[in-house]
């Protein structure tokens, strides 16, 4: 069978990664195969893992257990307890995977949970988050961020900054950019011809003519008006209060999103467990679930996969629609 696997990264070994790669492939086994990278040391004791030596191993693995490439840390993962000595290790896996997939090994990415100070404090990691890094590695100057599920697709504009620095933040050039990179991998990667982005106002009733701000009339309807005549599929700037109840849901592909909250409010509200973050704009396909590395839960075996299992399933239909 000439199936490629899916590359899923350790994350912070201290955290829910290990146990969650375990969940998922106890509940996927062979029916889509991915590998875990790694060390085999910082597996729950009584995982039932399969050491492979190439990702070509992998498919044939799944049948047997979790298929794991091994990669060495230098220290024990304790849960819940993050030790600055394994940040290299979580750092050198990321970018092997991201070889692995770039040279064709691996169809897609999918990244358990880090946690940006470890690594900062333990091998002074420069970049803000995962998706920077990524970028970095892909050496790609601009990315966008989504949550999807089966239920909605959010995109916010400006991530993790102030709610104050947002106004300051916006602008027609990073918006019109967002638009773009989003239109383009939801007829890439998600098989969608022709996307319709429904665009979120930033203000109250998409500031109600003016009376509530000015950012729609100035900044969001010149760019919608400049994409629409591209060819666009756009509607708005639509009032946030209304876009996201289910019947307004079934007018657009995915949701154009000022601010994070904006965005991750409606999502989590109604896909929780599911969602999945999907980074979009890299040379490769890159997804993770959406949570952290839940130290306070970690190695309790308490852990919920569904969303890995999310994001592992996700990948592997953007890698087909990709194909």
């Amino acid at each position: 069978m000439n199936v490629r696997p899916i590359a899923l990264t350790s994350g912070d070994p201290s955290g829910i990664g290990p146990e969650l790669a375990v969940k998922a492939w106890e509940d996927l086994q062979t029916d889509l195969p991915f590998f875990l990278l790694a060390d085999p040391a910082h597996l729950p004791a009584d995982a039932p893992i399969a050491l492979i030596r190439d990702p070509s191993e992998a498919v044939a693995a799944c049948a047997r257990g979790l298929p794991l490439l091994p990669h060495t840390f230098a220290a024990p993962a304790l849960p819940g307890q993050p030790d600055p000595a394994n940040a290299q290790g979580v750092i050198e896996v990321i970018a092997r995977a991201v070889d692995l997939v770039r040279t064709g090994r691996a169809s897609a990415l999918c990244t358990n949970p880090i946690h940006k100070k470890a690594l900062k404090d333990g091998a002074g990691f420069a970049y803000p988050g995962h998706t920077e890094y990524l970028a970095a590695l892909a050496g790609v100057e601009r990315v966008v961020m989504m949550l999807a599920s089966d239920t909605l697709r959010v995109v916010p504009v400006t991530i993790h900054i102030a709610l104050a620095e947002v106004p300051r933040a916006l602008n027609a050039d990073l918006l019109a950019a967002t638009i773009r990179i989003t239109h383009e991998g939801l007829i890439r990667d998600f098989g969608i011809a022709r996307p319709r982005l429904a665009v979120a106002g930033l203000n109250p009733h998409a500031g109600e003519g003016g009376a509530m701000g000015r950012e729609e009339i100035d900044l969001i309807t010149p760019v919608i008006e400049t994409l629409r005549a591209e060819g666009f599929d756009l509607s708005g700037p639509r009032s946030a209060d209304t876009m996201f109840h289910a019947g307004a849901r079934t007018s657009y592909d995915v949701a154009i999103c000022m601010y994070h909250d904006q965005a991750l409010i409606p999502i989590k509200t109604l896909a929780f467990d599911e969602g999945v973050n999907v980074t979009l704009g890299l040379p490769f396909i890159r997804t993770s679930p959406d949570h952290g590395t839940a130290y306070d839960i970690a190695g309790k075996g308490i852990a919920n996969p569904s969303s890995l299992i999310a994001a592992l399933r996700m990948a592997a239909r953007m890698a087909a629609a990709r194909a």
